[in-house]
């Protein structure tokens, strides 16, 4: 197997005084951080990145249209071709292998994680789906593609690459199959014992949030009995997870009717479908409704034992980082006030620009302002295979906290 684009294509050498976080191992190179690039490469080829000194750094694909202009892939002096490419998948099958050995619905490869950046496999059941999300792993598409159904031992694949960040690579949006076609609207998979139905071709993402399948789990312990309220409920799962682990009673809310309606088909195929009702709606103003008609009635306490929030992302830069901490205090103060005593508050934030400390003071400060006092009883993150690279702040995304009022 020879590289598809070739070898060494040119030299990318670094500002002496902008080379230090290459070294230390980080994978993203920015534009303004190059001193030359000697050879003219083509976009999307690998090149070798140099120190300001001259040393050897390491290997990555060049974007001249990024504003991360290499993305390293190697700090050893090794070639970068197809072998290189059918190790790296290798190795994160393989992890999966030891994290999710019982998983037949998980995350395979996950970009920078997996030391791949650009790169998302996800694999529901039988079908293999694909984000290519940089040029230097688009323009290997079919190696990348055959060799990771080879290493899976299946030959159903689907492209999600129909994302607003390809724009900033240079690349259209594209969606379809990478083979032969299949029912990629109707998947049903396994998740910690529940059956769920995935629309990988339409579905959020590429079909299903993959990254909490741990965190549903961990709900266990505090669902029997209880009266669950689930914002921004998506198709369901952390609903079917609450009912099937003794819910009596589990509401779910969110925006869009074709998830609800994927939501219902979910909590039916579990016969779940008497303890689950989903209502369209948005979640803040049904929470402000909720919230006002309980201070109404002189009840601003108990109407949920358990209220979980999982939006998407309220923030997409270090921009709108203050907006998206209003929005996350606005939902998780109106969840303090409808919780009763001993009632679980599930929160989380996929937003990787608001880290671990921030949300947590936000939510800190929501149950302050709701005057409820609380204990922490969980902090975790996203699930193992969704892995996080040490000296990589940017992997690790995902935050999730569990409190308890008292």
């Amino acid at each position: 197997m020879g590289d598809a684009i070739g070898g060494d294509s040119g030299v990318v050498k670094l500002k002496p005084s902008r080379d230090a976080r290459a070294r230390a191992g980080h994978p993203w190179v920015y534009e303004g951080e190059i001193s030359s690039v000697r050879g003219n490469p083509p976009d999307g080829s690998i090149v070798a990145v140099c120190s300001g000194s001259g040393s050897f750094i390491g290997r990555g694909y060049l974007n001249r249209a990024s504003q991360i202009a290499v993305r390293l892939l190697t700090w050893k002096d090794e070639p970068v071709d197809n072998e290189w490419f059918a190790r790296r998948l290798q190795d994160a099958f393989r992890y999966r292998d030891l994290v999710a050995p019982e998983a037949r619905s998980c995350r395979l490869v996950h970009s920078e994680g997996d030391g791949l950046p650009g790169l998302i496999v996800d694999r529901y059941e039988g079908c293999l789906v694909f984000q290519f999300l940089t040029l230097g792993m688009d323009i290997r598409k079919d190696v990348l593609v055959r060799t990771s159904l080879e290493l899976a031992g299946l030959k159903a694949a689907y492209e999600r690459s129909d994302v607003r960040s390809r724009q900033y690579e240079g690349l259209e949006q594209q969606r379809g199959f990478l083979g032969a076609p299949f029912d990629a609207s109707s998947i049903q998979i396994r998740e910690n014992g529940f059956a769920l139905d995935v629309d990988v071709a339409g579905g959020q993402k590429t079909g299903h949030f993959l990254d909490q399948r741990e965190n549903r789990a961990a709900l266990v312990p505090y669902c029997r009995g209880a009266r669950v309220l689930d914002c921004f409920c998506h198709t369901g799962a952390f609903a079917v997870h609450a009912a099937g682990y003794g819910a009596r009673e589990v509401l779910g809310i969110d925006i869009s009717e074709q998830a609800l309606e994927t939501a219902r088909r979910n909590a039916a195929l579990n016969r779940l479908d008497g303890v689950c009702t989903f209502q369209a709606g948005n979640v803040f103003d049904t929470l402000r409704q909720m919230a006002d008609d309980a201070v109404a009635r002189r009840s601003p306490k108990g109407r949920f034992d358990m209220i979980i929030l999982d939006p998407p992302a309220f923030t997409r830069s270090r921009a709108t980082v203050d907006s998206a901490a209003r929005g996350y205090k606005e939902i998780n103060l109106r969840a303090a006030m409808l919780l009763g005593e001993g009632g679980f508050l599930v929160t989380s934030s996929c937003s990787h620009h608001v880290d671990e400390p921030t949300f947590a003071a936000i939510v800190e400060s929501a149950l302050a302002d709701a005057g409820r006092r609380a204990r922490l009883v969980e902090e975790r993150t996203q699930a193992k295979d969704h892995p996080v690279m040490a000296g990589v702040p940017e992997t690790r995304y995902l935050k999730f906290l569990v409190f308890r009022m008292i």
